[in-house]
């Protein structure tokens, strides 16, 4: 039986080429329902990643070179070279926040990557808005006043979509909410309009590095709080600092673990050395479950 797809899968899938579009829309329920990921591998048959594991689907069909290419045509509208920048650091961002990772030659200058070509596999990542993940923690991080929070998890588990759903909260609650979006992820912002709701009181700044993006809206746009996914850099810490030492609260996310496992690693050591943020929440998948836990940082 095959299924009336969400609208954040008909966006991931509307990134294929026709032929195998249709194919996938016509899969069973049971194959795409909680697909986070499509895969596509020259020679191989494309598959879903479900709950952090991936499955084969369309096993009579073998993705070609062609196939590949074309998905990035779609993703970029047959203007690569707008998105130059972006395919340099290995993804384009498609309508409504779908991020295409891309994999083959790398073309480099002066030992840094220039380019991509001769694309060998692509992974399609299909962002979900889940209205209610966040109900079981709200109230205890809204609990007097909101305080710099910090969401941590391993990749795939989570943190995208509970940062957007915490911005949409405390938005829609009154808080004057700066995004910085790098990678249009959590808003999917297309042609100026985000295609997930971030709430009434959020302005969204798309593209922009997350470093250079903190500083920019800190002069024009005199948030309460600036919200930005995945703290990767030291650049990143700094400027989060700044914006700390100006009265701004955050809400950020990292990858790990939990607490313990970020102390390990020195970038993370030293953003938590610096106590910028005060708390944090911790996911968990376990077993296709996500779990949240809140923890203080003072």
């Amino acid at each position: 039986m095959t299924q009336n797809p969400t609208q954040e899968f008909l966006r991931a899938a509307r990134l294929l080429p026709p032929c195998l579009r249709s194919e996938v829309l016509n899969l069973p329920e049971s194959a795409t329902d909680g697909a986070e990921e499509i895969r596509l591998r020259a020679g191989r048959a494309p598959s879903l990643v479900i709950s952090g594991s991936e499955v084969e689907i369309l096993p009579a069909h073998r993705v070609t070179a062609s196939e590949l290419q074309l998905v990035l045509e779609i993703a970029t509208r047959a203007s690569a070279h707008t998105y130059a920048d972006s395919i340099r650091q290995g993804f384009v961002t498609g309508e409504g926040g779908c991020r295409v990772g891309l994999c083959g030659t790398a073309v480099t200058e002066e030992n840094r990557i220039a380019g991509i070509r001769r694309l060998s596999s692509l992974c399609i990542r299909i962002p979900r808005e889940k209205r209610g993940c966040a109900d079981g923690i709200i109230k205890a991080l809204t609990d007097g006043i909101f305080k710099s929070t910090l969401i941590v998890s391993p990749p795939g588990a989570g943190k995208t979509t509970l940062l957007r759903e915490l911005v949409r909260l405390l938005s829609d609650s009154g808080t004057r909410i700066s995004l910085v979006d790098e990678r249009s992820e959590v808003a999917g912002t297309f042609e100026g309009q985000p295609c997930f709701d971030v709430g009434a009181r959020t302005d969204v700044l798309t593209g922009a590095p997350k470093s250079e993006g903190i500083f920019l809206l800190l002069r024009s746009m005199a948030p309460q709080l600036i919200a930005f996914d995945e703290i990767t850099s030291p650049e990143d810490i700094e400027a989060a600092e700044t914006a700390a030492n100006c009265g701004v609260t955050l809400l950020a996310t990292a990858h790990g673990a939990g607490i313990m496992d970020l102390t390990e690693r020195a970038l993370y050591r030293r953003l938590l050395d610096k106590r910028i943020f005060s708390r944090a929440v911790i996911i968990e998948n376990i077993k296709g479950k996500r779990y949240y836990t809140v923890e203080e940082l003072e």
